[in-house]
């Protein structure tokens, strides 16, 4: 399984430092030193997204970040509570998904994920 060029053209286009890695016959791209808000317990973060062999006709459903995150003051973020190993890593699960009517096949992929992934580590520093 690989990486749709689109995808990967989008990445490297937005200076992303990225690889992928199949595990459990998934595709997981990994996006390392991804920048966060402020407002959580760092500054960056390693993104996992883990695309089902349906993609890019079906959306991803959630994401996984090291290292784990809180609110800036300690607080517990939403639905991140539970932690699975991939990669022989253990990953923080933010656990996001859309409505199914939000993905549009053949215009969305890893870019506009991206920006909802934003929108939600936005609101989690607010």
């Amino acid at each position: 399984m690989m990486l749709p060029p689109d995808d990967a053209e989008f990445l490297s286009r937005a200076g992303y430092t990225w690889r992928t890695f199949e595990e459990g016959g998934t595709l997981n791209v990994e996006v390392s030193n991804f920048p966060l808000p402020d407002g959580l317990s760092a500054k960056t973060v390693t993104v996992l997204f883990r695309l089902s062999p349906g993609y890019p006709d079906a959306p991803p459903d959630m994401w996984w970040v090291i290292p784990h995150l809180t609110t800036a003051g300690g607080g517990v973020i939403q639905a991140t509570e539970s932690l699975e190993i991939y990669d022989g890593r253990t990953w923080q699960r933010w656990s996001r998904h859309l409505d199914p009517s939000s993905w549009k096949a053949g215009v969305d992929g890893l870019e506009s994920y991206i920006r909802l992934l934003r929108t939600e580590l936005t609101a989690a520093a607010a």
